[in-house]
């Protein structure tokens, strides 16, 4: 029986942090690249490095519903099985409360935590995924251990995602490591409305001592969680921005 190649999946891998992260780990693993946009995968494929394999599994993660099937049938067409698993997709939308909808709640939580647990789920599965995952990697946001206006939605969001992940690590220790990095203000499509002009990048930067981060620093972070020398952390935040959150000056 021929062994099945072993792939990373990256969520979100279609833009932003979730394409850097999709990309620089192509130049060691072969990788799945998930999102809703064709189009975008295939631009994240084509930087991607020709040493390893990239395979795109295009689904828009707010579908929750059709999620494990589709997700489980992707697996056993490619004949593949993934080891890690990195979730960077991510639904933002700044609204105060007064303006917030069902939609706008069930969007935000279904592609930010629910589709995690799911796709954990079919990959510990020994009939879908040969109970091949190692380890994985949560994109929270620094957001989930403070608060901001307009960000409630989201930022519960968050703060769910790494509850799951620690009682996940307790749960599926010791097979399965996971872990949550919290990122600071890094400049995104996803966030191209916070950035909304000079003044507020000017301001923004004030209250991070060492200035604002890109998605090369996150990168780094997710590649040390993912590989063995990470084999005896389980069930931890990393909060990654730039001294933002111990800055009381700010």
């Amino acid at each position: 029986m021929v062994d099945k190649k072993a792939f990373v999946l990256v969520t979100g891998a279609s833009s932003g942090i979730g394409r850097q992260i999709a990309i620089r780990l192509s130049s060691t693993c072969n990788v799945v690249l998930n999102g809703r946009d064709m189009e975008r995968l295939l631009t994240t494929k084509e930087k991607c490095s020709n040493t390893f394999e990239q395979v795109i599994f295009p689904m828009d993660l707010s579908n929750i519903n059709g999620l494990e099937d589709q997700l489980s049938v992707f697996i056993r067409e490619k004949n593949i099985e993934i080891f890690q698993f990195v979730h960077c997709a991510g639904y933002m939308k700044m609204i105060p409360l007064k303006m917030i909808s069902i939609e706008n709640i069930n969007n935000t939580f279904a592609v930010n935590v629910i589709s995690a647990a799911l796709i954990i789920k079919v990959l510990i599965n020994r009939k879908h995924n040969n109970a091949a995952l190692k380890s994985a990697v949560m994109i929270s946001s620094n957001i989930s251990n403070f608060g901001a206006k307009a960000f409630s939605v989201y930022g519960a969001s968050k703060s769910a995602l790494d509850g799951f992940t620690r009682s996940l690590a307790v749960e599926l220790a010791p097979k399965v490591r996971i872990n949550s990095v919290l990122p600071g203000a890094i400049r995104t499509e996803m966030t191209e409305a916070v950035f909304a002009d000079m003044e507020t990048i000017q301001r923004m930067e004030l209250t991070y001592p060492l200035g604002l981060g890109n998605t090369n620093d996150i990168f780094e972070i997710v590649a040390f969680l993912l590989s063995d020398k990470a084999r005896w952390i389980t069930g931890q935040q990393f909060t990654i921005d730039g001294g933002r959150s111990i800055n009381i000056s700010g």
